[in-house]
């Protein structure tokens, strides 16, 4: 009996320029240390589920959202650089823990222009926390992204 793998999509959470994640000004997600990614440099506010899956964690300072896809992957959104120094401010959560969502549903409203004044950078990882459940990962190739653009695929 012969299985066949399977390929999944993981979608831009929001609109902006996707950049490699060895391109982050951050040691953390650079030298990836939390998992495998890319960054968005965002272009609006809204930020959406890259997947469908359960809300694994909404971290108490709204800077960052974990998820687990249906298929296992457990993705971190994590919204600008040091942003949890900013205690939630600038940040309105759609979303609770243990949420079922499907990719595309709004999970946050981030004030970038409120962040960027108050001293951060906007560049937002989106990380596969468990690389090791992915058979392989491809990357797309930096451009510019909507919502729904595929930006990472996975075999499983």
């Amino acid at each position: 009996m012969f299985f066949k793998k399977k390929e999944f999509e993981i979608v831009s959470p929001m609109k902006g320029r996707l950049i490699r994640i060895k391109d982050v000004p951050d040691d953390t997600f650079r030298e990836e240390m939390i998992g495998k990614g890319v960054a968005i440099l965002p272009e609006g506010n809204e930020i959406y589920a890259p997947a469908s899956g359960t809300i694994t964690t909404v971290f108490p300072t709204a800077h960052a959202i974990g998820l687990t896809t249906k298929d296992g992957i457990d993705l971190l959104i994590h919204i600008g650089l040091d942003t949890v120094n900013l205690k939630g401010e600038g940040f309105a959560v759609k979303v609770q823990t243990g949420e079922e969502v499907q990719a595309g549903d709004l999970l946050l409203v981030a004030d970038f222009e409120k962040i960027r004044q108050a001293g951060y950078r906007l560049e937002s990882p989106l990380i596969i926390c468990n690389p090791e459940a992915c058979k392989k990962i491809v990357y797309s190739d930096p451009a510019f992204v909507h919502p729904g653009d595929v930006v990472m695929k996975f075999l499983k």
